[in-house]
């Protein structure tokens, strides 16, 4: 037992691989800020290359931008907190399940939590010892973290998923918006869409730098998948422009 939980705080603190730290526990923040940032070039950059095939004058165009913004924006914001305040819940039931079971069945919990530990490899007398002193430290966190998978420090946020989401579709729609702005005449359309491209490649290049993948394909993956759906857009607003 001496010493167990010096070992239990070293493994915690050190790495084999030092300079190289792990990048997997970025996942949800980064899906969520790539998903906004792309989101908000493609829909409206679609938008308005929709709104400006249908021939509609600048005026048209620069405000159907805008508000796509505002409301694409709004739109994320509030599907984040509903959902975020789903998985919230969620997370706050389990705990008060484990709380619950921990005080009127303490011997059965300390039994589950050893089985876990066996079941990860460890001998059962070693498996029984680390249960029993993270029993006697924090019985709740011990059983939400091996057991559930939930950290009771990092539990989800509702209202910070909601600004990051809003702000992160923001980002990206504002790009659309300042390339018509920033040109005149019959280039809007081209300035549109070369900043919109190019705005997705980097997208995607960074979001794939923050997670360590491979750089070239995840901007060329949103530099398609984004140039597909503004040319779809593009050629349904023409259709619908020229018929009505």
């Amino acid at each position: 037992m001496v010493g167990l939980s010096s070992i239990i705080v070293s493994m915690n603190q050190f790495s084999a691989h030092p300079g190289q730290p792990h990048r997997s526990h970025r996942g949800n923040w980064l899906r969520a800020s790539v998903l906004g940032v792309d989101d908000g070039i493609v829909s409206v950059s679609s938008l308005m290359l929709g709104v400006s095939t249908a021939h509609a004058n600048s005026s048209i165009i620069l405000t159907a931008g805008i508000a796509g913004l505002v409301a694409g924006a709004l739109s994320m914001a509030t599907g984040e907190y509903v959902s975020v305040s789903s998985q919230r819940d969620s997370e706050k039931a389990d705990i008060l399940m484990e709380t619950r079971s921990l005080e009127d069945n303490p011997d059965e919990e300390l039994a589950e939590l050893t089985a876990i530990y066996e079941h990860r490899g460890l001998d059962p007398k070693l498996a029984k010892a680390v249960a029993e002193q993270l029993h006697a430290h924090d019985a709740v966190s011990a059983h939400l973290r091996d057991e559930i998978g939930i950290d009771g420090d990092s539990l989800a946020r509702p209202a910070q998923a909601a600004l990051a989401s809003a702000l992160a579709f923001s980002i990206g729609a504002i790009v659309p918006i300042i390339a018509t702005l920033a040109v005149n005449g019959n280039t809007k359309i081209l300035a549109i869409v070369i900043a919109s491209l190019v705005a997705l490649g980097i997208s995607g290049a960074i979001g794939a730098l923050l997670g360590g993948g491979n750089r070239l394909w995840a901007a060329a993956r949103v530099f398609i998948g984004g140039g597909a759906a503004m040319a779809i857009t593009a050629l349904i607003g023409h259709v619908i422009g020229r018929s009505v």
